[in-house]
């Protein structure tokens, strides 16, 4: 009988607070964290806002001389992990077997402002000027590994990447490794910095990004019939996953239990999703059948809902084919990237710290900016005042470049 996983241990760096505390906080009282980008001139740009993180020094965490060997998705990453595992209490676990525990995170883009910082360099100053550092600052692979080296955690170790499903997919892979008695303890989790000047060009050449610039607090605007594409954000979001057996041996307090998973490709396009939303139905239907659970034991779904025409139509699609059409209006639906921003690969990590929440409190956060309805998202996306919901249960999407789709769900831990 393969073993119940738990969540011990959850760590946040967001535009709206970097600390789990003040992140959840900012959700319920419907706070955006969407502004200006400061990082660079954006005068030339048809972009000019963005999600940047909020509440961050990096020296709370590494030695200032250590941080500038650091790209920010690293920075974030480390910062939202020592949150996590110092939440969990693995750090002064006298007993604990390093070799039993791993790291997997995901990442979309990686340490993209490091090798745009050093093109410039290469092409301005010539070969020899590039930094020695160049490569460890910018490969994805480098989060969890920066992350093991700092706790001395020798178990599975990796990255993952699919776009804006990688921390989905980072915890499904984790959640494995526990399952299969590969690992005893997972740390796991996604994280981004790609508010860079070429990264906000080449999304806003594929149309993807709003151009709200004028009203940056409104922009990001899932499911509302004014939304014209997303925003981006960065940060991360970093959790510690155990197994039951072993988080009752040391008598570790469980936030909640990751029931099920579910995934599936669309096979259809590089960007779209499939027009029937198909894909991530069959996602949503297999995590349910991995938690033995049905649609009536959902409360809450977390929604990928990234404020761009196609997907929040499709997705609302998707939840009525997996759920039903009768339960998907029952459940509360709420997409935290209207508050957020879209953090690519780290969002489906602060977004499951968001169903987390909810279970713990009781509280559905809401989707900002829903001003005028969709007759194409006509479900309860709880609308712009945060509400109070009594959730067994919630259900986090996640859909990336590329067609893939996961589902996830967690329930509350009763023993």
């Amino acid at each position: 009988m393969s073993q119940r996983v738990v969540i011990t241990g959850m760590g946040v760096v967001s535009p709206v607070g970097s600390t789990v505390e003040s992140f959840w906080d900012a959700l319920v009282a419907g706070r955006s964290g969407i502004g200006p980008i400061t990082y660079f001139d954006t005068t030339n740009f048809g972009v000019k806002i963005a999600g940047e993180v909020e509440g961050f020094n990096v020296e709370d965490y590494v030695e200032a001389k250590e941080a500038k060997r650091l790209d920010k998705f690293l920075q974030y990453a480390i910062g939202a992990a020592v949150q996590a595992v110092s939440q969990s209490g693995l750090d002064t676990y006298a007993d604990l077997d390093k070799e039993r525990v791993g790291v997997i995170v995901g990442c979309g883009i990686g340490g993209i402002a490091t090798i745009e910082e050093n093109r410039t360099v290469f092409l301005n100053r010539g070969p020899r000027r590039v930094s020695p550092f160049f490569v460890p600052m910018s490969i994805i692979d480098m989060a969890p590994g920066m992350i093991s080296m700092r706790w001395g955690f020798q178990g599975p170790n990796y990255a993952v990447a699919s776009a804006c499903a990688s921390a989905g997919h980072s915890l499904i892979d984790s959640m494995n490794m526990i399952r299969l008695g590969k690992a005893d303890v997972m740390v796991c989790g996604g994280t981004e910095a790609a508010v860079t000047e070429v990264s906000i060009a080449g999304f806003h050449s594929a149309q993807a990004l709003s151009t709200r610039n004028d009203e940056p607090t409104k922009a990001s605007r899932p499911f509302d019939k004014g939304r014209d594409g997303f925003v981006m954000g960065e940060g991360a979001g970093i959790f510690v996953l155990e197994s039951e057996e072993h988080a009752r041996k040391r008598g570790a307090t469980i936030l909640a239990e990751f029931a099920g998973y579910g995934t599936t490709g669309d096979a259809y396009h590089i960007t779209a999703p499939l027009p029937d939303g198909s894909g991530s139905a069959r996602a949503i239907r297999e995590a349910l059948r991995d938690a033995g659970m049905t649609a009536a034991d959902l409360d809450y779904v977390n929604a990928h809902g990234t404020s761009t025409p196609l997907n929040d139509k499709i997705e609302t699609l998707s939840l009525k084919a997996a759920l039903g059409e009768e339960h998907a209006r029952r459940v509360s639906i709420s997409s935290t990237k209207s508050m957020t921003g879209h953090l690519l690969g780290a969002s489906a990590a602060i977004e499951t710290a968001a169903a987390v929440m909810a279970i713990r409190t009781g509280v559905i956060p809401p989707t900002i900016n829903r001003e005028e309805s969709d007759p194409d998202c006509d479900l309860d996306t709880t609308p712009n005042v945060a509400r109070k919901r009594d959730v067994r249960a919630a259900l986090k999407t996640t859909l990336g470049f590329g067609g893939h789709n996961a589902a996830l769900i967690f329930r509350r831990w009763n023993g």
